[in-house]
């Protein structure tokens, strides 16, 4: 492993663990995953790969917060914990869950790893009152790990709420950070591409019932460098509709979903030096 700050960060975890010190809100388990505990409930992370469209080429991982479970990948709390907490407790459970996700990706992931996709809570985007990216990018710097290479990803908002959007990227911009944002839609999409100007978008592959705002938001995203990638490309029909488009406009996208790859604690062989097993 590269990143020497994670490396004894780590190592200092699992002397915890061994000790038998139970008082941490971050600890390994005997497979070596960091786990983290909010409220009663322990925590980890899953990732699913954005691939190239065209060649299927890992491009980046995104993270997800799961369970934590010895003998599976374990279960999607976010929703329920989220509804037990208070703006304050979301924006600790937000942070905890980034922090954890850095530390899995990049304790596996070596020097060449692809870009890291993270999300960001709905409520902490109001909650908290300024500078936002600080808190993370002292953990990043912390542990030596590449803050350059973390995508935060900010959830759908609505059009009245693009203030407080454009206000949030704002922020992590001058922090350091790369940012996306999600659309519902192709139609939706084209609205954040001129007034929000992000990285990426991601998109749901699953509302691609208008042509035009498909053709029209890859040709434009195109042209202005930012990427789109098409998320929950999960059956045949989808893929052959990405397909399609791909062909007929000559744009090559990303893409993300069961099709694939479904969200799991190791990463695939490929980022990890092995060969590939397909």
């Amino acid at each position: 492993m590269a990143y020497q700050a994670l490396k004894a960060y780590l190592a200092r975890l699992d002397a915890q663990h061994s000790g038998g010190a139970t008082s941490s809100k971050v600890w390994l388990d005997e497979q070596g995953r960091a786990a983290g505990r909010f409220f009663n409930t322990s925590l980890t992370s899953a990732f699913q790969p954005v691939r190239s469209f065209d060649d299927g080429h890992i491009v980046a991982c995104e993270a997800f917060a799961r369970s934590h479970s010895a003998v599976d990948d374990g279960l999607h709390l976010w929703k329920l914990l989220d509804q037990a907490a208070s703006d304050d407790e979301s924006v600790e459970l937000d942070r905890l869950c980034r922090m954890l996700h850095a530390i899995n990706y990049y304790r596996q992931a070596g020097d060449d790893a692809p870009e890291l996709h993270l999300s960001v809570h709905a409520r902490l985007l109001a909650a908290v009152n300024n500078n936002h990216g600080v808190a993370y990018r002292r953990i990043l710097a912390a542990l030596e790990l590449p803050h350059d290479r973390i995508v935060l990803q900010l959830p759908v908002v609505t059009p009245n709420q693009r203030w407080l959007l454009n206000y949030v990227l704002d922020n992590y911009r001058r922090n350091g950070f790369r940012l996306g944002v999600s659309a519902n839609s192709p139609l939706e999409a084209l609205g954040l591409l001129d007034k929000v100007k992000p990285d990426l978008i991601k998109v749901d592959a699953r509302e691609l019932a208008d042509p035009d705002s498909v053709a029209l938001l890859l040709l434009r995203a195109a042209e202005q460098g930012v990427r789109i990638f098409f998320k929950r490309v999960e059956n045949k029909e989808v893929f052959d509709k990405l397909a399609w488009y791909c062909q007929a406009l000559a744009q090559s996208t990303l893409a993300q979903g069961y099709l694939w790859d479904v969200p799991a604690a190791r990463l695939p062989d490929t980022l990890l030096g092995l060969k590939d097993a397909a």
